[in-house]
């Protein structure tokens, strides 16, 4: 079973100025049109199982929509989580409702967020997320957004670790995008999950092998960040890697699947 850890959707009525904004931050085509339609047609190319989408609230007033969005999907060939922004007074409320809803788990980030994530109320956050049993995945490293300005870096996802030591703490772009030195001296063999989105569009395959051997394949998460990276060559990208066959169970579906409860 192949699932892919980190991709994004949108409703209709919002997903073309979506993409359109994003585009322009991110100087980057993407792959799908930003739908449901969109995204399951591309997971069914790739030969993908599941999709686990992972929306951002970027204001705390978003929270209700954001929610109410994800919880129509809960199970099936597209999962999503929920998000809740840092900022919210009322933060242990939404993370309860989110847990009721069915929803598996939480994204944050903290560029668009505009919140450090070494930062009191992330720190909150994770901490109550840990005490539900919800997943916790935040996109760290640079983004397109501020690139000179990072809200996720290795050092400051340390520093939480240490402190809040979350066992369901996903690391977006294997810990940190484009910061992959800073990866391999501070969190690699930490308890924490990476995830490969978007990676494998910058990153040398001797560098990805190096760092997931180290971390221990039973600790990375195939991911795409679709529509940003094209779902098929991922696939193809993992085929074809000079790995062993149990590292590439562990990180196509197997550990996910763990992760997921299913």
């Amino acid at each position: 079973m192949i699932i892919d850890f980190h991709t994004h959707m949108f409703p209709h009525i919002l997903a073309g100025r979506t993409l359109a904004k994003l585009s322009e931050y991110a100087g980057m085509k993407p792959y799908t049109d930003g739908t449901y339609e969109g995204l399951l047609a591309s997971q069914k190319e790739a030969g993908i199982d599941c999709s686990v989408v992972l929306p951002i609230a970027t204001r705390p007033s978003q929270y209700g929509t954001i929610n109410d969005f994800a919880s129509r999907y809960l199970e099936g060939e597209v999962i999503s989580f929920g998000s809740v922004h840092p900022a919210s007074e009322h933060y242990k409320e939404e993370l309860k409702e989110i847990r009721a809803m069915g929803l598996k788990g939480i994204k944050l980030h903290p560029d668009y967020q505009e919140v450090y994530f070494n930062d009191i109320r992330y720190k909150r956050v994770v901490a109550y997320a840990e005490e539900l049993g919800l997943i916790v995945t935040v996109h760290a490293g640079s983004d397109p957004k501020c690139p000179k300005d990072i809200h996720c870096t290795p050092q400051m996802a340390a520093e939480l670790m240490r402190e809040v030591r979350p066992r369901k703490l996903v690391l977006a772009h294997l810990g940190g995008n484009q910061q992959w030195d800073e990866v391999e001296q501070l969190l690699v063999g930490r308890e924490v999950y990476l995830d490969t989105g978007v990676i494998f569009d910058h990153m040398e395959t001797e560098q990805f092998i190096r760092i997931m051997r180290a971390h221990g394949s039973e600790k990375v998460l195939f991911a795409t960040d679709s529509p940003w990276a094209e779902q098929k060559r991922f696939v193809d990208v993992m085929e074809k890697m000079d790995i062993t066959e149990e590292e590439r169970e562990n990180i196509m579906g197997k550990n996910a699947l763990k992760l997921l409860g299913m």
